[in-house]
């Protein structure tokens, strides 16, 4: 009986070649207005971080380390959304989620390549302002284009062999209790629950990265926040602490929304994470931040406010050339 059973346990793993992504189909009568939202946020997404890049390269004003990490930032959001919006769209529209496992592995490597990349690049970021506001006087010195350099290329370089690592450990595993992932995209928990036999293994590689790539760079931000608060804390000008908060205030917010999210469902037990929680924190950290994210940087940024006010008297001015 055990040998019949591990015959056809072994005949369904070899007949998967398909996940199928159930997404939102437990609520059918609002597949539409999902598409609709997602949709319109993903263009948001596209055109603001776009208009950030543009701004970055081509104002002279902004051509600073801390715009240019910033401008990186903005151009990850893109590759981070996409990585998961438009798949996500074409399954709203067509109503399916037929994924092959081929796909699948490749989208969950860019998710979690792109998340490990902003999470290093948020620390780049905080090192910039800790520079900037506790050694001003070596900041010139210290934050050079090659230095800014490197640490964007090690954000992005360093996760690549690391995560895929991980997927090809994921997707060796074999799946033969079901192909129905109740997920919107391919993910690391959900398709473990898929699994057969033990994913101790596995599971412990992911609080390894997770470590690794979301605890270690938090630690690193609380590090320099904590010499930064103390640092502006020594001010005597009241004006002086605030334009030293306003220049970071920014850049705490989107740290503490994009990690406390993924902190949640990376480094929280599994048995104790319900799949609609899930889903609406994974909603939270793959497209409502990055759409908080422009916002967040430019309302509370007088240079960019500057700038784009620039950009749009230039357009007008093309604009009525053309007339």
């Amino acid at each position: 009986m055990d040998e019949d059973q591990f015959k056809t346990e072994k005949s369904n793993v070899s007949t998967l070649v398909e996940f199928i992504l159930l997404g939102f189909s437990d609520v059918p009568s609002l597949q539409w207005t999902l598409f609709m939202i997602f949709f319109f946020m993903y263009l948001g997404i596209l055109m603001c971080n776009s208009i950030i890049i543009l701004l970055a390269k081509t104002d002279p004003a902004l051509q600073t380390p801390m715009y240019y990490f910033l401008s990186n930032f903005s151009f990850l959001e893109v590759c981070y959304v996409t990585a998961t919006v438009p798949r996500m769209l074409m399954d709203l529209y067509t109503l399916k989620g037929n994924i092959s496992l081929l796909a699948c592995a490749t989208q969950m490597y860019f998710v979690l390549m792109l998340g490990g990349t902003e999470c290093l690049l948020l620390a780049a970021m905080a090192y910039d302002r800790f520079v900037a506001i506790c050694k001003p006087l070596q900041y010139s010195l210290l934050m050079k284009d090659k230095m800014c350099l490197q640490l964007v290329a090690a954000s992005w370089i360093s996760g690549i062999p690391v995560e895929i690592g991980q997927t090809y450990q994921i997707f060796s595993l074999d799946f033969c209790a079901s192909n129905k992932i109740d997920h919107f995209f391919c993910d690391i928990p959900p398709i473990l629950k898929l699994a057969c036999g033990d994913t101790l293994v596995n599971t412990v590689a992911v609080y390894v990265v997770a470590v690794m790539f979301v605890m270690v760079p938090f630690l690193l931000i609380l590090v320099s926040y904590v010499k930064i608060i103390c640092n502006i804390m020594q001010l005597s000008s009241s004006k002086g602490r605030a334009k030293a908060f306003s220049t970071c205030s920014s850049h705490l917010i989107v740290v503490i929304l994009f990690y406390g999210s993924a902190s949640i469902t990376y480094l929280q037990p599994k048995p104790n994470q319900s799949e609609g929680m899930g889903k609406l924190l994974s909603l939270f950290y793959t497209i409502l931040i990055p759409a908080l994210n422009p916002i967040i940087y430019t309302l509370r940024n007088k240079d960019i406010m500057m700038a784009l006010r620039k950009l749009q008297n230039k357009l007008l001015m093309w604009w009525k050339s053309l007339i």
